[in-house]
């Protein structure tokens, strides 16, 4: 069950994901996408390590696994900490958009969501469901064509936030990899986050 209150604890992996508020976008131009990836590295890649993400013009998702407390904090003080950096990350890049288009008041609808991966299989699922969003949304026919997400950076070895070694071993190999990524007639990830109306 998603929530904006589970604690993120040291070691636990979880699907984190938020979207615009009504049916404003999150992402107008390439330069949005790059400058939201440029926030989550300076403000997440010490605290988290990525898994996949895939940046959708009005949502995001970011499969991601806490690191280690270093500074052996109390969970709920970690966690804290945590969701403190964030909402650093989300806010900066609203405020910026904002400025950017001219707008004001909220971008994200609200606070994020995240649901605690609990076994291998649900990550592994996970993985393909991201990476297959665009897929899902009708904006591309295989994942590899769409520009903001891991898919495409773990299969050309190109430079990425997400532990491509660790994620292409999950599927054993590379091969194996594209091969559970590939589309098929009637294709439908059976993980799904949301629920109603909310975006794919």
């Amino acid at each position: 069950m998603a929530d904006t209150k589970t604690l993120l604890k040291e070691n636990a992996s979880y699907h984190i994901y938020n979207h615009a508020v009504g049916r404003d976008l999150l992402f107008k131009s390439d330069r949005n996408y790059r400058f939201f990836l440029h926030q989550i590295k300076k403000y997440l890649i010490d605290h988290l390590d990525f898994f996949a993400y895939c940046l959708m013009p009005n949502h995001f998702h970011l499969l991601v696994r806490v690191k280690e407390n270093q500074q052996l904090l109390s969970e709920l003080d970690f966690s804290y900490k945590i969701s403190r950096q964030f909402s650093h990350c989300f806010n900066s890049y609203a405020q910026a958009f904002n400025n950017e288009n001219h707008r004001m008041g909220s971008l994200f609808a609200n606070r994020f969501k995240r649901i605690l991966i609990e076994s291998e299989e649900h990550f592994k699922t996970l993985i393909i469901y991201i990476h297959n969003n665009p897929v899902k949304a009708g904006l591309v026919s295989h994942p590899e064509d769409w520009k903001y997400s891991s898919y495409k950076e773990i299969l050309l070895n190109t430079e990425t936030i997400v532990q491509r070694d660790e994620v292409i071993s999950i599927f054993d190999d590379l091969d194996n990899f594209i091969f559970c990524h590939k589309p098929y007639e009637g294709f439908e990830p059976s993980y799904k986050p949301y629920e109603g109306s909310k975006p794919s």
